[in-house]
C-alpha cells in the first residue's frame, strides 16, 4: 500500500535520495576507475547520464507520497534492472569474469530500499530477489561476489521493510494517542461545564423540593435520579470518540482548550472579572493597577474562583477572602474562608463519587492553562485554595 503522508517513515525516503546519490557518486569512481578495460567505454557516459538523470528523478517523485504507488516502483525497478543488463555490453563478459564490478555496482540497491519502505519486507523482498537474479545473469554464473552482493540486497530489503513497518506502525499509535487525548481534554472542559451549570441546577430542585409532596417531589426526586446519573457519567465518561468525526459546525472542538485559545488576542483584566463576585460576605483584595490576561485565561480562572466560592456557600459559612496578585511572571489567586475545613481523603472520595467541583472545576482548569492549584486545609480552621497562572 502507498505509504501515508506524513508519517514517521518520511524521513526513510530522505534517507534513500540520500543513499542513491552516494551510490551513484562511487558508481562514477568505479566506472572512471575501469574504463579503460571495458569493451565500449564511449558508451558507458551515457549510461552515467541515465543513472544521474533517474536519481534526480526518483527523489523528486519519491518526496510526493501521492506518487509512491506501483507506476513508479515498477518504473524504477525497470530502469536499474535495464542498466544492469547493458553490463555485458559496455563491460563485457570476459572484463566481468575478470572481477570488474557491473555499471551499477551498490546504485543498484535504491529500488530494493523504495520497495521495502512502501510496502514492509516483503516488496523488498522480492525486489531484491529480481535485482540479485539479474546481476547473476549479466555474470552467466555464481560467483562469490555476485552471491554476496545478492545477499545483501535481500537482507537490506528485509530489515529496512522491517523498520519502515515499525515506523508505520508507531505512526499511527502515535495519531490514535493524540486523538484520545483531544477527546478527554474537550470531555474535561465539558465535564467542568456541566458542573457549573446543569449539576448545580439539578442538586438546587433536588433540595429545595425533597421534603414537597406531590409532582413537587417526584420532580425533586427525578432531579436527584438525573444529578447522580449524569455525575456517573462524567467521572467514567464514553467511549472516546474520533476528533475528526466531530463536524466543524454546530458542535464543539475536539481541540484542548489551551491550545484554541491560544488563537485569541483579546486581553482581560482578571480584577473586572473578579469584582463581580464582591460582597458582603466576600471580601476582594486586588491590585490598583489592572491585571491583563488572555481572554480565554481570565475566564477560566473567574470560572475556577467562582466554583471555590460556591464551595464555599454550600459547605462553609459563606464567609470568604478572595486576594488577587499580579507577580509578573504569574498571577496569583487565594480564596480563603473560616469553615470547617476539608477531612483527609474527602476530595479524592468526591471525585469518586462523580462530584468533580475541586478536581475538574478548579484543579482541571489551572492544569488546562498550565497552572497549579494548592489546596490547604485543616479541620476547624478553615481552608485556602491557591491559583497560580504563569503568563504565557
Amino acid at each position: 500500500m502507498p505509504t501515508p503522508p506524513g508519517g514517521l517513515e518520511v524521513p526513510l525516503w530522505r534517507a534513500i535520495a540520500v543513499y542513491r546519490v552516494a551510490a551513484l557518486g562511487y558508481a562514477c569512481v568505479v566506472v572512471l576507475r575501469d574504463l579503460h578495460r571495458y569493451d565500449h567505454p564511449l558508451a558507458a557516459w551515457p549510461v552515467l547520464a541515465a543513472m544521474a538523470g533517474w536519481t534526480a528523478t526518483t527523489a523528486y517523485a519519491y518526496a510526493r507520497p501521492t506518487w509512491r504507488g506501483w507506476p513508479l516502483l515498477l518504473a524504477d525497478l525497470g530502469v536499474v534492472l535495464g542498466i544492469l543488463l547493458l553490463s555485458p555490453w559496455v563491460v563485457g563478459r570476459a572484463t566481468l569474469a575478470a572481477g570488474v564490478p557491473a555499471l551499477a555496482v551498490a546504485w543498484l540497491g535504491g529500488p530494493v530500499l523504495a520497495w521495502a519502505v512502501s510496502g514492509g519486507r516483503r516488496r523488498g523482498v522480492v525486489a531484491a530477489l529480481v535485482l540479485g537474479a539479474g546481476d547473476l545473469l549479466v555474470r552467466g554464473w555464481i560467483t562469490p561476489s555476485a552471491l554476496n552482493g545478492a545477499v545483501l540486497l535481500l537482507l537490506a530489503g528485509v530489515v529496512v521493510g522491517h523498520v519502515a513497518r515499525l515506523a508505520v506502525t508507531a505512526g499511527e499509535r502515535l495519531q490514535r494517542a493524540v486523538e484520545i487525548e483531544a477527546a478527554s481534554r474537550e470531555r474535561e472542559r465539558l465535564a467542568r461545564d456541566i458542573h457549573d451549570s446543569v449539576l448545580q441546577v439539578l442538586a438546587l430542585v433536588q433540595r429545595r423540593g425533597a421534603h414537597l409532596d406531590g409532582e413537587a417531589g417526584e420532580l425533586a426526586r427525578l432531579a436527584g435520579e438525573q444529578e447522580a446519573a449524569l455525575r456517573t457519567l462524567i467521572a467514567t465518561g464514553p467511549p472516546a470518540p474520533r476528533p475528526s468525526s466531530v463536524p466543524s459546525a454546530g458542535r464543539p472542538s475536539s481541540a484542548p482548550p489551551a491550545a484554541r485559545s491560544s488563537s485569541d488576542p483579546s486581553v482581560r483584566d482578571l480584577r473586572d472579572l473578579l469584582r463581580r463576585f464582591a460582597g458582603p460576605t466576600v471580601s476582594l483584595a486586588a491590585p490598583a493597577t489592572p491585571v491583563p490576561l488572555p481572554a480565554h485565561a481570565a475566564k477560566e480562572v473567574t470560572a475556577a474562583v467562582a466554583a471555590a466560592l460556591d464551595n464555599v456557600a454550600r459547605h462553609a459559612d459563606g464567609r470568604a477572602w478572595v486576594l488577587l496578585e499580579d507577580e509578573g511572571a504569574l498571577v496569583r489567586v487565594s480564596i480563603r474562608d473560616a469553615g470547617p475545613g476539608i477531612p483527609a481523603g474527602r476530595l479524592d472520595e468526591a471525585a469518586a463519587q462523580g462530584r468533580l467541583g475541586v478536581a475538574q472545576s478548579i484543579r482541571g482548569r489551572l492544569a488546562d492553562l498550565g497552572g497549579t492549584t494548592t489546596i490547604t486545609s485543616v479541620p476547624g480552621e478553615g481552608t485556602e485554595i491557591e491559583l497560580v497562572l504563569p503568563r504565557p
